[in-house]
């Protein structure tokens, strides 16, 4: 018998009927290779392979099968995804393959009903599936519950385990695990699972986080095709009145191209941001209503009503004509959204584990992967010289190039000092025991794996300092428990979350859900959500509500938001694709148009022979072609160690591609004065880079913590010294 045909027979019946049902006739290679960590070995398991390689049933296949042959007595699957919709989604697939096997499978999160969460409480079995903050209410507010629903557990599955590495989700996550550990006295593997990885040693590293076992890595070998194609769409300026027609011209070409691209297939739109999501779907039913042809658009982000998802989800999944939906990274995670056959990228992806993780909506079941990039971007031939510059062609170019070519996806980067989930783990642990000794609660926080970077002395004054802010109190007989003022954080359902989120206020038509948005108009003011437009009729400040009517009015951005981080790679990338003279296949006339005029530009202003050029007047450019985390350390050392010995008057930063500094000083000079000091920061450390009472903030619960130890977890997470100066020498050496 094959060694295939022998995993084969180790498998539940269950699980084998399911495969004859699929009418699968062998295993994927991932799945052989988890079924034999899973099975023979001890150890914990990454899977890093592509979309719809069959890694979720590569992890639930063995997993299932220990739990067939021995049934646990509590969860003996804990599953955490890092969305609703994708535990949903996987809820669905989950659900089919259990059929037959008698394993309960229940989930928990903000839609799932009481009476379905009692019904766990009172039978802990089978797999339970959550998201990281349900799991943080769990912890802090049903701790007594824990030894039950969890004594037994044998996996944890992290889905996506990409989108929580180097994340302070990914924090809390190793936090919640340990905690779980030690509560249940329960030693569970676990399983990692991720389509973008290729830093293996620093993800496996941190999957067996404060374990004794190792973690072994299953990637088999990509072959995926791909068909890529980039155009670019010319925008006048804006401001330019006497160019209005000429950008309406240009406008009505981009959302006709796109329209035309999308409208007969099974289709999704990706944008970097909720707002582009918005307007993409309003202006493609409005082709579709001036061709009076169907409206197949939908709308897709997290600020969407969760009904108004799901609709999106089943046009695509199931329904029985072409449907398009412009949608954020709601859809970049692996929902299965079936035979998907083409997904377009509108501007450009600011990494390239994003690209990775889109392209890989398209192309499923051994079809070739195609994804299409829209690059609109406004070209003002009277700007200035590094604002001519298609900073989003190029970058496009940069991302495809470095993953198609060099396989290259960025590395994982880890927090040395993450003092806002110090604060939130604290505070979450002291809520979960009721009260604790100083040395108790600092042995149950430090011995977290995730804060070994903090010592006992930080930690005795981190605590004294939420002790003068009434966060957290000692007792007359000695023990902490929480404060007036911590009671009021800790107990807001907000505090299960430890990103960042602005708070929303919901939107209804009549009674039904639209969705919410960060920022309200006044009532009689016209916005857009879900890809409509809206008349606001009434606020309900008291109950975060608004009710609306629809309407035919303006457009309007309704959520704060900023661009992702780019890394000093795809930088210096971008760079040599405007420094050489190569034609990529992929890019088509428009775009080949743009990049030959932006090259003969930089080749004819100097814009690539120095990193600080003039730029007339006493201005000058900084162009350090270092990505975000550097640029920033840049711009701090201009404007904190360098402005008032050179009397630089203004330091205007457009990141992460160049700077505009004025001031008394040449380009020369400039350059020499950034490359001594940076030389010297290097010596002194990058706390001298801040302001003796400065800490700025780097994460949601920072503003609670102690200055001191702030700056000190800014100048190691929030600066880099090293990639700065890594980046200037590279030009240097160029």
């Amino acid at each position: 018998m094959s060694s295939q045909g022998h995993l084969f027979y180790r498998l539940a019946p269950f699980i084998r009927e399911y495969m004859y049902r699929k009418r699968w006739d062998t295993l994927r290679e991932a799945q052989v290779e988890a079924c034999r960590v899973l099975l023979d070995t001890s150890h914990h398991l990454l899977i890093a392979s592509g979309t719809a390689s069959g890694k979720t049933e590569a992890a639930f296949f063995p997993a299932l099968t220990g739990l067939y042959e021995a049934p646990s007595s509590s969860v003996g699957i804990l599953y955490i995804g890092p969305l609703k919709a994708l535990i949903n989604d996987q809820f669905e697939r989950i659900q089919e393959l259990l059929r037959e096997g008698e394993v309960p499978v229940w989930h928990w999160h903000g839609d799932v009903s009481q009476e379905e969460k009692t019904k766990l409480m009172q039978n802990p079995s089978g797999v339970l599936q959550i998201t990281p903050e349900s799991l943080e209410g769990l912890l802090m507010n049903r701790p007594n519950a824990i030894p039950a629903l969890f004594h037994d557990l044998r996996y944890v599955i992290i889905d996506e385990v990409h989108a929580f590495m180097g994340a302070d989700r990914g924090i809390q996550v190793l936090s919640q695990l340990t905690r779980i550990e030690r509560m249940a006295a329960c030693t569970p593997r676990r399983i990692g699972l991720s389509a973008t990885l290729k830093d293996y040693d620093t993800a496996a590293g941190w999957l067996a986080a404060g374990t004794k076992e190792l973690a072994e890595v299953v990637s088999p070998p990509g072959s995926r095709r791909l068909r890529i194609s980039v155009e670019h769409f010319s925008f006048p300026d804006a401001r330019d009145e006497k160019k209005a027609e000429q950008r309406e011209h240009a406008e009505k070409a981009y959302y006709d191209y796109m329209y035309d691209t999308t409208r007969r297939h099974k289709a999704l739109i990706f944008t970097n941001s909720r707002s582009d999501a918005e307007l993409t779907t309003l202006e493609m039913r409005g082709v579709a209503a001036k061709r009076q042809e169907p409206d197949v658009f939908h709308v897709h982000h997290g600020s969407i009503s969760s009904m108004l998802r799901e609709e999106a989800e089943a046009a695509l999944r199931s329904g029985p004509g072409p449907a398009v939906a412009a949608a954020t990274l709601t859809l970049e995670l692996g929902i299965d959204l079936g035979e998907l056959e083409r997904v377009v990228q509108l501007g450009a992806p600011y990494s390239c584990s994003s690209f990775v993780q889109r392209l890989g909506r398209s192309g499923r079941r051994g079809q070739a992967s195609e994804m299409l990039f829209l690059c609109p971007e406004e070209e003002d031939e009277t700007a200035q010289l590094p604002a001519r510059m298609p900073w989003m062609l190029l970058r496009a170019i940069a991302v495809i190039e470095l993953y198609v070519h060099e396989r290259w996806v960025e590395p994982l980067t880890l927090r040395q000092k993450p003092v806002g989930l110090l604060y939130h783990q604290t505070m979450s642990i002291l809520k979960s025991m009721g009260e604790a000794e100083p040395a108790e609660l600092a042995k149950a926080v430090l011995t977290l794996p995730v804060f070994r970077g903090f010592t006992a002395a930080e930690y005795r004054d981190f605590l004294n300092y939420l002790l003068q802010t009434d966060h957290i109190q000692r007792t007359d007989e000695g023990p902490l428990i929480i404060g007036l003022t911590g009671e009021r954080i800790v107990n807001h359902f907000r505090f299960y979350a430890v990103f960042k989120d602005d708070e929303e206020h919901v939107v209804y038509n009549g009674s039904e859900e639209i969705g919410s948005i960060t920022t309200v108009p006044p009532p009689g003011y016209c916005f857009s959500l879900a890809g409509k437009l809206w008349k606001v009729e009434e606020v309900d400040p008291r109950h975060k509500a608004l009710y609306v009517k629809s309407s035919k009015g303006k457009v309007d951005t309704l959520w704060l938001g900023a661009g992702g981080d780019i890394h000093t790679r795809v930088v210096r990338k971008m760079r040599q694709v405007l420094d050489d003279s190569t034609l990529y296949p992929y890019l088509a006339p428009g775009a080949v148009q743009r990049l030959e005029r932006a090259r003969r530009l930089a080749r004819e202003s100097g814009l690539l022979n120095s990193t600080v050029i003039p730029a007339g007047g006493d201005s000058m450019f900084v162009l350090p072609w270092a990505g975000s985390k550097p640029f920033r350390t840049l711009e701090r050392l201009l404007k904190h160690n360098l402005a008032g010995a050179h009397s630089l008057r203004s330091i205007v930063p457009m990141e992460p591609y160049y700077m505009v500094v004025a001031g008394k000083t040449t380009p020369e000079q400039l350059m020499d004065a950034i490359a001594g000091e940076l030389d010297e920061c290097l010596v002194a450390g990058p706390e001298s880079l801040l302001d003796p009472k400065e800490a700025p903030y780097l994460g949601k619960y920072d503003e609670f913590v102690k200055p001191d130890l702030l700056r000190t977890a800014f100048a190691v997470d929030g600066l880099d010294l090293e990639g700065l100066s890594d980046a200037l020498r590279g030009l240097k050496d160029h």
